[in-house]
């Protein structure tokens, strides 16, 4: 049966006590893990619910960062600090030297660890770092369809597409704008967006995962999966990251027409919730299943209709705002990590990648703990918890 909003309201919600107790309890296992992860930094996915130590590499270091950025800020405590700086100079480093940098995800890396530390403590080396990553982002840009490559060598045309992650990578190119003065990061931004919407989200509020883009001409060419379950489903993490991506966008643009927009991709995450308010990792599936959850897709989602609630007029932002916290709940309840003897982790019950007959992936980190999962359940608390001036 598909959820409604009548229905979300049979669900116990989560309320500041009891998002300030989780978030208790996660400040204290991050408190742990800075033995391990200050020098080094986790793996994108758990294994047998332990990350495990290795460089600053792939694109999700910067996620690691920004629950250390949280824990100082929910604590005070400058050991959060300090490591979180040792990390800083990692980055900066990092895009120096361009290392494992060949793709879009600019935001997921830079915004969390270097914006973050610029807008906390005045940090010049962040904002160094960040804005050499603005810069490259905007390398990707292409001017044919108007849109930021996601993967690949810039131009090529084997991948001359987007995808919906992205809308997260865009914060950083508005924030250069801000910085410098300079508006052409906001305009490839804003641009990006507006393709992006016209090509991902379907007629059903369903988003494709990647869409190709003609080479020749930039029109739309056809949408296909990477990491969903076929090409016509919805996977449900690329689902939240349209949430979350279009509230940001109307932070900084306040284009109206986001307002329906987010209504529509958000109404569709919510009526294809299973009984126990977990997505499965593909809206394909639905309660009884036996595949594997994502908890990060609920995560990414929580936060995006807790940002987006500020500029909606009450009744709606009352719809969201109660939807968001008993999603929340949820995962306080279902997913969240109690035992550091099972887990060094945050959040349980994630899926980086589940293969299938239509999408190129295998199998990773399935029924693990994922970086990005920790770092936007720790996002979620400290929302419910504070008035929050967001890293994005």
């Amino acid at each position: 049966m598909a959820q409604t909003f009548e229905s979300i309201l049979r669900y116990p919600a989560a309320d500041v006590e009891c998002a300030r107790e989780a978030l208790e309890r996660a400040v204290g296992i991050v408190r742990e893990d800075l033995g391990v992860f200050t020098e080094k930094f986790p793996s994108s996915n758990s294994f047998g619910g332990f990350y495990e130590a290795g460089e600053n590499v792939e694109w999700t270091t910067g996620f690691w960062t920004g629950v250390i950025w949280l824990a100082y800020e929910h604590t005070g405590d400058e050991a959060f600090r300090r490591a979180a700086e040792i990390q800083v100079d990692s980055f900066l480093h990092r895009i120096q030297h361009k290392i494992d940098v060949n793709h879009h995800d600019m935001g997921f890396l830079f915004s969390l660890s270097c914006v973050a530390a610029y807008k906390l403590t005045g940090n010049e080396k962040a904002k160094e770092a960040a804005l050499l990553a603005a810069d490259h982002l905007a390398e990707r840009y292409r001017e044919k369809g108007q849109f930021l490559q996601a993967w690949g060598n810039v131009g090529e045309a084997s991948e001359y597409r987007m995808i919906i992650d992205c809308l997260l990578n865009l914060p950083i190119l508005y924030w250069a704008s801000e910085v410098t003065g300079d508006g052409k990061y906001a305009r490839m931004a804003e641009n990006h967006i507006r393709t992006a919407m016209k090509c991902i989200l379907r007629e059903d509020n369903s988003t494709y995962h990647t869409y190709f883009m003609d080479m020749e001409t930039g029109e739309p060419a056809y949408g296909v999966t990477h990491q969903g379950n076929r090409n016509g489903s919805a996977w449900a993490r690329g689902q939240a990251w349209g949430i979350y991506g279009i509230a940001l966008s109307y932070h900084y643009l306040r284009d109206e027409s986001y307002i329906e927009l987010f209504e529509r991709v958000t109404d569709f995450f919510i009526k294809h919730l299973p009984e126990d308010l977990i997505p499965y990792w593909d809206f394909d599936f639905d309660t009884g299943s036996t595949e594997p959850r994502d908890s990060s897709a609920a995560a990414i989602a929580v936060c995006g209709m807790l940002e987006m609630v500020k500029y909606l007029d009450e009744e709606r932002a009352k719809k969201y705002r109660d939807a968001a916290r008993v999603i929340l709940k949820a995962l306080i309840d279902r997913c969240a990590n109690q035992d550091t003897e099972k887990s060094n982790g945050l959040l349980l019950h994630g899926t980086y990648a589940r293969d299938s007959k239509e999408n190129t992936c295998t199998n990773r980190g399935v029924d693990e703990c994922n970086t990005w999962g920790d770092y936007f359940y720790m996002e979620a608390l400290t929302r419910m918890v504070s008035d929050w001036n967001m890293y994005w």
